[in-house]
């Protein structure tokens, strides 16, 4: 199935209060997911770099994350079905907070792998149901818009998750309880907005595997961005530390990723439902991530270049993310749009999955040199595939 070329999206509608609610609720608990995220990626991979572990060991560590989320976007329909969307993501809650509970509890590395596959296995349950629910509540004429303003929030998370650690730091309980108290704050707009949710009906699943190559420049977008996303969090305090960065100092740098990810995404999404062809988009952000990883090692001797570089590449980057979720929204519709979905996250899985691992062999083998080197191939792989496809696509027209 190539449909990059279809739409399928009905006219202008205005929000109704049940979507306000549905789009608020959905919105701030990714917030709050994110956050979480933003602060446990780093202090894991700090954690364990200062207990002498290697970077391919973090780096897979970190992939194990991939591996939880494939199986959580698979089983993430069934999941909502049988609970129903808003119990659903109540549950996930609760199992994030037992795992980052279980991180300071357990610090055998063996546990924190176990602990990696529930933690990871819940939040991409909770990202699938949660873009779900955004996805049947946006109009589709201001999809991108919501879409841009679900991203920056979910960027803001991010941002303030890194933050949070450069202020707390690594050390006792502190990091952990915080990370506790944000999940469980994303309890409470589900609860409030839980009659509103989405519900699956029965015989309403389709396969989600077919939709990976349904649009494959949305899947292969959100590819790239997890494998980056996820293998820059959790390897850029190691690179950091390798090029004479302190812990804090490299922890603001990710919350640069972070502020540029909240500033561009909305204006991505106002631009995503104006260009006649989103790929179009895909591509320039594929193109600049790759020139922000080519330009890195040149300016690591001035923190103030590296975080106007981050700032940037941050922000563009997670238009990847952005823009082919807009993509993905624009070309399928109902029960076809949920297993998109899955197969959306699927995809995001295999990039974190890829990302972190390919980031630390590529560090263990190249020195600090290693982490940009790495990242770069990502891009550059993306935007010779989608080159390729937007030329047969002109042929063939």
């Amino acid at each position: 199935m190539q449909q990059d070329h279809l739409s399928t999206e009905p006219a202008s509608e205005v929000l109704q209060p049940t979507q306000w609610r549905s789009l608020g609720a959905a919105i701030a608990t990714i917030s709050a997911v994110g956050a979480a995220i933003g602060l446990g990626i780093p202090l894991l991979s700090v954690l364990l770099e200062s207990r002498g572990y290697s970077a391919s060991t973090i780096g897979a560590n970190t992939a194990v994350a991939g591996l939880a989320s494939l199986f959580g976007a698979a089983l993430s329909a069934r999941i909502g079905s049988y609970l129903g969307v808003a119990r659903s993501m109540m549950l996930m809650l609760f199992i994030s907070g037992l795992s980052f509970l279980g991180f300071y509890l357990f610090p055998n590395i063996i546990a924190w792998f176990a602990l990696r596959v529930s933690l990871h296995f819940a939040l991409t349950v909770l990202f699938v149901l949660s873009e779900y629910w955004v996805n049947t509540s946006a109009p589709p004429a201001k999809r991108g818009l919501v879409l841009g303003i679900y991203a920056t929030c979910l960027s803001l998370g991010f941002a303030v998750g890194p933050w949070l650690f450069s202020i707390i730091g690594s050390g006792g309980f502190m990091p952990f309880g915080i990370g506790i108290v944000i999940i469980a704050l994303a309890a409470f707009p589900v609860m409030i907005a839980s009659k509103d949710s989405p519900e699956f009906e029965e015989g309403e699943h389709v396969p989600f595997m077919p939709y990976i190559f349904a649009v494959p420049a949305a899947t292969m977008a959100v590819f790239v961005y997890g494998a980056v996303e996820t293998g820059g969090f959790a390897l850029f305090p190691v690179f950091g530390t390798r090029v004479g960065l302190n812990e804090g100092d490299a922890a603001l740098l990710l919350t640069m990723v972070g502020l540029g990810n909240v500033l561009m995404q909305i204006p991505l999404g106002l631009v995503s439902d104006r260009i006649g062809d989103r790929r179009i988009l895909l591509l320039i952000c594929a193109i600049i991530g790759f020139a922000g990883m080519v330009l890195l090692p040149y300016v690591v001797s001035n923190w103030y270049l590296m975080a106007v570089l981050l700032l940037i590449w941050g922000g563009v980057v997670a238009g990847l993310y952005t823009v082919g979720l807009a993509h993905l929204g624009s070309q399928l519709q109902g029960r076809e749009l949920a297993s998109a979905n899955a197969a959306f996250i699927f995809c995001y899985g295999i990039g974190m999955l890829a990302g972190p691992q390919a980031a630390g062999v590529g560090m263990d083998l190249l020195g600090a040199t290693g982490f940009p080197v790495t990242l770069s191939l990502f891009f550059a792989a993306f935007i010779i595939i989608l080159l390729i496809r937007l030329v047969v696509r002109k042929q063939r027209a």
